[in-house]
């Protein structure tokens, strides 16, 4: 499925419309180069389930959890992960199953993912640089 969003308001809105579609125990695996509205994205998500915690990139971080209503979400950065071994001293595994994981910077983790993860790719317009072109594979919305 391939939206175009014209702001990142519109990014939170489809976000937020994705999100109404989750158990909360899936994975989402975002792709997108910095900039692309992964963290936008995120925000949407977040807002759905009323996380109390305002929604960040986790770059330095690695991770960031936020407590919502129902469902807690673990949002990673995968940007400095370079291997197996990388990922897994994460704690990327034992997050599996225990709330929705929401992932930026996928790419680097590709072989990793689990075969049912939901996959959005967000790209700039190259034609406008307030719209993003989105590609959502695994859930229909």
């Amino acid at each position: 499925m391939k939206i175009i969003t014209k702001n990142p308001l519109e990014t939170e809105k489809l976000a937020y419309k994705l999100a109404s579609k989750l158990k909360g125990d899936e994975v989402i695996a975002f792709y997108g180069d910095l900039g692309a509205g992964k963290t936008t994205f995120t925000r949407g998500i977040a807002k759905y389930f009323h996380t109390k915690e305002d929604v960040s990139s986790p770059t330095y971080a690695i991770a960031h959890e936020y407590e919502g209503d129902k469902i807690k979400i673990y949002h990673f950065d995968m940007y400095r992960i370079t291997s197996y071994e990388d990922l897994e001293s994460t704690g990327f595994f034992g997050y599996i199953g225990k709330g929705l994981i929401v992932i930026e910077w996928s790419e680097n983790i590709e072989n990793f993912l689990p075969d049912n993860a939901i996959k959005v790719r967000i790209q700039k317009n190259p034609n406008d640089e307030t719209q993003r072109i989105i590609n959502i594979e695994g859930i229909e919305i």
